[in-house]
């Protein structure tokens, strides 16, 4: 009897370590480094004309660097997304690396070449996050303001909102695309930052009742949007990076309540992106990268997720 026990004490410790070992790999091999999700969504807002259909492709926190974003993965992520077939496409900030757990730093001009692949009828645009800002292709390295981040994706053909309002015309109709520069720019203490966004004054240049997307990366600015912008759209989050079961995410309920998914809140409707890459450590557990698709207008003709692994 004691040497059943013992066998079956042995198999459970066994059994044990495999599944350890098993989470870990997903949590810091599978799921950042080889899973993609495809997440869609169906927005109707109040203040968006019924008859305007809109399909708006997401993409936020690329994060490159060796092994995990490399400029490989980055172009096959940008050709997965042209493969939705959107009407626009939005690069929610974050393109440089959020933590040396790297084999090696992926530059601007190696992410801005995969990024150039990216196409759709009425354009492809960005806002900055706060990594492009805070320092170079590494946290390690030296920043310079963004402005590397800036050439590179001036050399992918992909315009840069900072602070800006741009009038886009889709099927005989009008609506204004809104950035807002990024919302932690410069570290004043703990937990303080100061920002280089002016919702104020980027809603200033919106000069007609055409209905209003607006592009940020960090959800914190949600509060103080007004009703008159049909929906918002940012990053930053990452989704927490880890979502347990039955608890959800530990990590992403801090400077504001709402870390990922669609939320409406006194009929405004924001949606926050998991993003791709990762900050602090290489790690995500049941929240897989993902690229976010929105239709406006008319429902989804998908059913639900799609689901691919990407190199």
């Amino acid at each position: 009897m004691k040497l059943i026990d013992r066998r079956m004490f042995m198999k459970g410790v066994g059994g044990l370590s495999l599944g350890t070992l098993g989470l870990g790999a997903d949590a810091f091999v599978i799921e950042p480094g080889f899973m993609l999700d495809h997440t869609p969504y169906q927005v109707t807002p109040n203040n968006w004309p019924s008859s305007l259909s809109l399909k708006i492709a997401v993409i936020a926190d690329i994060h490159a660097c060796e092994p995990w974003m490399s400029a490989a993965r980055v172009r096959s992520i940008c050709e997965f997304t042209n493969a939705l077939e959107p009407d626009l496409i939005v690069v929610l900030g974050d393109f440089n690396a959020g933590h040396s757990f790297v084999t090696a730093p992926v530059f601007p001009d190696q992410w801005g070449e995969s990024l150039a692949v990216l196409k759709a009828p009425l354009g492809v645009f960005a806002v900055l996050g706060n990594h492009d800002w805070w320092h170079g292709a590494l946290p390690t390295m030296r920043g310079n303001g963004a402005e590397s981040v800036r050439r590179a994706l001036r050399s992918a053909g992909v315009q840069l909102l900072e602070n800006d309002a741009i009038r886009l015309r889709h099927q005989n109709q009008s609506f204004w695309l809104l950035g807002l520069g990024d919302q932690m720019v410069h570290r004043l203490g703990r937990g303080v930052y100061e920002g280089s966004d002016d919702l104020s004054g980027t809603l200033a240049q919106v000069t007609d009742k055409a209905p209003i997307i607006l592009l940020a990366h960090e959800p914190f600015i949600f509060p103080r949007v007004p009703h008159r912008v049909s929906l918002t759209l940012c990053g930053h989050t990452h989704g927490g990076q880890v979502a347990l079961p039955f608890i959800g995410n530990p990590f992403g309920r801090t400077r504001f309540h709402h870390a990922y998914g669609h939320l409406i809140e006194d009929d405004r409707h924001l949606i926050v992106s998991a993003g791709l890459g990762t900050s602090y450590a290489p790690v995500r557990f049941c929240r897989p990268p993902e690229v976010v698709s929105v239709m406006l207008g008319h429902p989804l003709l998908q059913s639900g997720p799609a689901h691919m692994s990407a190199s």
